[in-house]
């Protein structure tokens, strides 16, 4: 198949198809486990236990991520972006397959979740590889004066799958109790296999970025990515990952443990929980969009700090809001949380991440600042949420006091780090603990060409022409 020329708007349509499509297959189990896996695979335990159990199959995909993030990144910065994001698309689409076809704790015993908990490390292996992929492939085909807006295409694969996810079971579960249980929920992980074949034909059709094409043009390919990542910037490292903590904690608890928690304890009807996700997705989607454009104009930091501070101003009105069981009360916290917070936030991070740290090592540093920082900001979510919530005696005044504290970490992470826009992802970051320029055995091995060893930020007067490069 020829590839296609790299525009910034085919590659950037390109990432988010494929990454929506990944994020489907990972986001389905997150909704299973709160609709379906306590009754089919964990059925032999107590209700509560059965709810644990449930969520700490999900909390397992995440301590697989980073074994994919620093498998695949370590790839991806030293054979390219595009042959990694293949592999990925379909780990991800067999694990997710597989799932739908398990047969259930009645039928096989303890071994239907011992195959599920493999089966989710399966997931989480190929979602961890993606991630790094995705956006790189949309932030470094874009001008730099719209690596915001582009780089956002990236993260939209998120909401967008778990739009694609939730109406799914949006319609699986129109069925009867029973036949819902029985094999609707399976037709929602067996679509998988169409979607890797319309993931795999659109990102087999684009091409290297340019960004790694030219590291390898001047010879410069990390051997051992991770290493120069750790040893040039550490700090950078773990501040981005503390940036990473309420876009996780967010979108986690929204979408996995509050809809649990609504449907389960609350008693609010499925379908009208899973219809306000939706809603909230599709406006993810759009301020995801308008967010990143935004922090080309304004700057990352910014829009991502509006962002985490509506998440810390609303977190009260929403456990409040959720606990009163109304329907429109709990659609607006729904739609409110996945929407107008998370899409504000996530915007601006694709490029504000990527623009922190050297292309030698940039695909190692995303995957390794977002899976690791996951572990806890996303997979243990709705197991802290749910123990938070026995200790408040079943209400969610203890979750809200958490997610205050999320945000307020998160901001003052964000505080600690540098702003990014207009950055040139060309010059290598300097090292930390040397000054900018430097030279010699302390500094990061950048393009040899005189004059290159320029500041990593412009300054305003500078930055037109870095533009019109």
């Amino acid at each position: 198949m020829s590839a296609v020329g790299p525009s910034p708007r085919r590659v950037a349509l390109a990432a988010a198809v494929g990454a929506t499509i990944e994020w489907y297959d990972f986001f389905l189990y997150g909704t299973a486990a709160g609709l379906v896996f306590d009754k089919l695979y964990f059925n032999g335990l107590s209700g509560t236990a059965a709810t644990f159990a449930a969520f700490g199959t999900f909390a397992v995909g995440f301590l697989a991520r980073p074994v994919g993030g620093l498998v695949f990144g370590h790839f991806g910065d030293r054979i390219g972006r595009k042959a990694m994001l293949i592999w990925t698309l379909g780990i991800m689409g067999a694990g997710t397959a597989l799932i739908g076809l398990l047969p259930s704790y009645d039928s096989i015993g303890v071994l239907a979740p011992i195959l599920l908990v493999l089966l989710r490390i399966l997931q989480g292996i190929g979602v961890g590889g993606e991630y790094g992929g995705a956006v790189l492939l949309a932030v470094e085909f874009a001008p730099p004066e719209r690596r915001g807006f582009f780089g956002s295409f990236a993260h939209i694969g998120v909401p967008g799958g778990l739009f694609l996810a939730s109406g799914a079971f949006a319609l699986a579960s129109r069925l009867p109790e029973e036949q819902f249980l029985a094999w609707g929920w399976r037709v929602c992980f067996l679509l998988s296999i169409v979607l890797l074949a319309i993931g795999a034909w659109i990102r087999l059709s684009v091409m290297e970025t340019p960004a790694f094409r030219e590291v390898q043009q001047r010879k410069e390919v990390s051997a051992m990515p991770v290493r120069e990542l750790f040893r040039n910037q550490p700090r950078t490292l773990l501040l981005g990952m503390g940036t990473r903590f309420v876009e996780g904690f967010t979108f986690n608890l929204y979408s996995v443990f509050l809809l649990a928690y609504a449907v389960n304890t609350v008693g609010v009807a499925k379908s009208l929980v899973l219809n306000a996700i939706m809603v909230g997705a599709v406006l993810g989607v759009v301020l995801t969009l308008v967010s990143g454009a935004l922090s080309d104009r304004f700057g990352r930091k910014p829009v991502y700090r509006v962002g985490a501070l509506l998440g810390l101003a609303l977190a009260f009105p929403v456990a409040a809001a959720v606990q009163s069981g109304g329907g429109l009360a709990v659609s607006v916290a729904f739609i409110g949380g996945l929407g107008l917070v998370y899409g504000t936030v996530y915007g601006p991070l694709a490029a504000f991440w990527s623009e922190l740290f050297d292309t030698r090592y940039r695909y190692s540093a995303l995957s390794a600042l977002y899976q690791l920082s996951g572990v806890v900001a996303s997979g243990l979510t709705p197991l802290i949420a749910a123990w938070l919530v026995t200790l408040g005696g079943d209400s969610l005044w203890l979750v809200a006091g958490y997610n205050v504290v999320v945000a307020l970490l998160s901001l003052t992470c964000m505080a600690l780090l540098p702003e990014t826009r207009g950055r040139d992802l060309t010059v290598s970051p300097p090292r930390e603990g040397s000054s900018a320029g430097a030279s010699g055995p302390s500094a990061p091995s950048v393009r040899p060409a005189g004059g290159r060893h320029a500041a990593a930020v412009p300054t305003p007067a500078e930055r037109p022409a870095a533009r019109a490069r």
